[in-house]
């Protein structure tokens, strides 16, 4: 299915002067119609079959009126064949037998731009009050975000963590969007879900050894949460490809949360914890060992004390002790010999 633009429908203005004047004229002739009958009797029921066309007319065309605001369009059938679109603001006038066509209308997702209901009636069934709503048959053509619910998604290692995503669409061809699919915004979210679980399971939530993200079949460093930016990106064109059909584009695709699942949230805390204290601790090794370094070569550059190496293994030792413990150094005065 192939879009088409109709152009050349901006006269709706002129249409509604001419219904005016048609039911201005059906009036007209019914009054003179009705005088007439008396008298000329042809002409005056010629002149009230006439007013009868012309109502009936008058009433029909209006149903071909359309006005459209900026970004919107609405994709018109007449008896089931698809006759083209009406894009961009203006008044215009179509076959009055048109009918605007738009399966999304009534579907409400989690995302801007969604149509408003315009008209609520009550109808009385039975002694049962039953609302029907009209909706509008319009497609919007802005730019609108979907907030897809979150998801429990396992990771490459088969850590299940949660993870949201935000996404920016638009339609780009309304009959592609209005017959290709059943319902353009529903398939939307269903490929939202299940690209992001294709995606997903090609990550590690932190960067993992011996894991290829890019299936180039060489070890990287990529995460979902270091590689957030990339990771969104690929998203972002697997949903593309799944929704062409649909005469969609996706404008943008973001990870909106991103969280280890609850039932494994504590005990991943606990390892980053570990992980933190053996990088501290590591750290606080190396700076140690340079100290001691540099005590001894000061010692030995100035000859301050000489020191054999079992003298020297005890000083590193002490020094080692004051300078990794957690707690504050309790001095011991020796006041006798060293010896």
């Amino acid at each position: 299915m192939t879009e088409k633009v109709l152009t050349g429908k901006k006269n709706g203005m002129v249409m509604l002067l001419l219904i005016i004047g048609i039911l201005l004229a059906s009036v007209a002739a019914l009054v003179f119609g009705i005088i007439l009958t008396e008298k000329i009797t042809a002409v005056g029921v010629v002149l009230i079959v006439l007013s009868v066309i012309g109502f009936i007319v008058g009433s029909i065309l209006p149903a071909g009126l359309k006005v459209l605001k900026p970004q919107e369009a609405l994709v018109l059938t007449l008896f089931g064949n698809y006759t083209g679109t009406l894009k961009g603001e203006g008044f215009y006038f179509v076959n009055p037998f048109s009918s605007a066509v738009n399966p999304a209308a009534a579907t409400k997702l989690n995302q801007s731009g969604d149509v408003v209901k315009t008209k609520t009636a009550q109808l009385n069934v039975d002694g049962v009050a039953v609302s029907t709503e009209s909706v509008n048959k319009r497609m919007s053509m802005k730019i609108m975000t979907l907030n897809n619910n979150r998801q429990k998604i396992n990771d490459c290692l088969g850590n299940p963590v949660e993870i949201g995503i935000a996404v920016t669409w638009r339609i780009v061809d309304t009959a592609k969007a209005a017959f290709n699919v059943d319902n353009y915004k529903e398939f939307l979210s269903l490929q939202c879900d299940s690209a992001l679980r294709d995606i997903v399971r090609l990550y590690p939530y932190d960067v993992a050894p011996n894991i290829d993200t890019t299936g180039d079949g060489v070890a990287d460093d990529g995460s979902l949460r270091g590689s957030s930016a990339v990771v969104a990106e690929r998203i972002k064109a697997e949903i593309q490809n799944r929704v062409e059909e649909a005469g969609l584009q996706i404008v943008d695709a973001r990870i909106t949360y991103l969280a280890y699942a609850p039932e494994i949230a504590a005990a991943m805390l606990q390892r980053q914890q570990a992980a933190a204290v053996v990088d501290a601790r590591k750290l606080i090794v190396d700076g140690a060992v340079g100290m001691v370094e540099m005590a001894l070569e000061r010692l030995n550059e100035r000859g301050t004390v000489q020191l054999d190496e079992e003298r020297k293994a005890a000083m590193v030792s002490n020094l080692l002790v004051v300078l990794c413990g957690n707690k504050e150094a309790q001095p011991i005065v020796n006041s006798g010999s060293l010896y």
